[in-house]
This record gives structure tokens, sequence and C-alpha cells, in this order.
């Protein structure tokens, strides 16, 4: 991702709050209060949804993000952009809170547990 875009990405959140990013599966992951609420691939924004947030992205010509895996087609739960969102940090607030919404929604991974020593011993 070009400084540029990374610059013109922390602009357009600027109005929900400053994000990270962080170098992923060929893109990049977008990270705001430590949760991931978008991916960029090849300098294109894809957002977090849920089911509680999906049908305002569809109602406003929005599509996932799809890749193909083993010669199918998967689609992510990360929705593009309608294009006047990108004109402004104040146009594109209202989808940020949604993938920030979503985020919180989804449960935290769960932390796996350490075998005890004698577990690995044997």
């Amino acid at each position: 991702m070009s400084h540029d875009f990374l610059e013109y990405l922390r602009e357009l959140f600027s109005d929900l709050g400053p994000i990270t990013t962080r170098a992923m599966f060929g893109g990049h992951g977008v990270y705001f209060d430590g949760r991931i609420v978008g991916i960029v691939i090849d300098e294109a924004v894809y957002l977090k949804t849920d089911d509680a947030t999906r049908d305002a992205f569809e109602a406003a010509g929005c599509a996932p993000f799809v890749y193909e895996s083993s010669g199918k087609s998967v689609a992510m739960s990360y929705w593009s952009v309608p294009e006047e969102a990108m004109d402004s940090s104040e146009a594109f607030l209202p989808w940020a809170r949604r993938a920030h919404e979503a985020a919180l929604r989804k449960p935290v991974g769960r932390v796996r547990k350490r075998r005890s020593d004698a577990a690995r011993r044997r």
C-alpha cells in the first residue's frame, strides 16, 4: 500500500478515530481500537459487515470481497464502500461506524489452553 493511500485512509477514518494497518494476505488489515474493521486489497477498501449491517451495504450497491480457493469463489464479510463515501471523512463516517459495530459484535477468538507439563511429557 502506498504512503499516499495510507494517508488517504487515515483521513477517511479521521472522524471515527485513529487507525493502524498491518500487511496480511497480499493486502492490509485496517484496525480501530485493536479490532479489524476493514481490509485493503489493491488500494480498494472493504469494510467489515455482519448480519446487522450487511443490508445497508447491499442497498447502497456495494459488493463483498471475493477470492478464489480450490476453484471456488469465497465471499468474505468485508464489503466495498459506496463511491460517494470515499469523497470525505464525513461521508465515510457512517460506513466506518457500521464496520466498527460489526467488529465489536464479533466474538474475540478463544484463547487456547496450554497443555500441562505432564501432558507434554507423554
